[in-house]
C-alpha cells in the first residue's frame, strides 16, 4: 500500500497467481485424497482470511514487496484496495464453504476449490477480478457505499 492508500494492482494478480495452484492442488486432489483436498482448503480459508485481517503482512504480500516489485517498472496506475479485500472475502467464502461442507459432503471440497480457481485464475492470467467486478456491482446498487 502507497502513502495514499491504494495499492499496486500487480500485487493481487500475483497473489492470485499463488492460489489458483494451490486451489488446483486442492481440485486434484479432491478426485483422489479427499483429507489432502480438505487441509489444502483449510490453508486456502487461513490465507484468505489472512489477507483481510492484515493484508501487509500477508505471505503473497511480502514476496511480492521483497522479490517482484522490485524488478518491475513503477506501476502505471495504482488501484483501491477495497474491491481486492472485497475480492478476498468472496474467496473466504468459497473455502468456508469447501471446510464446513467438505465436513458432511466430500464433493463440497471440489465444488469450492473450483470456484477458488477460476476466481484466481481469471484474476492472474488476465486480470479479470470477479470479485472486484462484484464489489462495483453492488456498489453501484447501493448496497455498499
Amino acid at each position: 500500500m502507497t502513502s495514499t492508500g491504494h495499492i499496486d494492482p500487480r500485487g493481487p494478480r500475483f497473489g492470485a497467481a499463488i492460489t489458483s495452484v494451490l486451489s488446483l492442488i486442492a481440485f486434484v486432489l479432491s478426485l483422489e485424497e479427499a483429507r489432502l483436498a480438505y487441509i489444502t482448503v483449510v490453508v486456502l480459508g487461513i490465507l484468505f482470511a489472512w489477507s483481510i485481517i492484515s493484508p501487509g503482512t500477508h505471505p503473497y504480500s511480502l514476496v511480492f514487496k521483497k522479490f517482484v516489485r522490485p524488478s518491475l517498472k513503477p506501476p502505471k496506475e495504482l488501484e483501491d484496495p477495497r474491491p481486492p479485500r472485497f475480492a478476498q472475502q468472496v474467496g473466504l467464502s468459497f473455502a468456508l464453504l469447501g471446510i464446513v461442507g467438505g465436513l458432511f459432503s466430500p464433493v463440497l471440497v471440489s465444488v469450492a476449490a473450483a470456484f477458488i480457481f477460476l476466481a484466481s485464475f481469471l484474476n492472474a492470467y488476465f486480470g479479470l477480478c470477479l470479485g472486484c467486478q462484484m464489489y462495483l456491482v453492488i456498489r453501484r446498487l447501493g448496497i455498499i457505499r
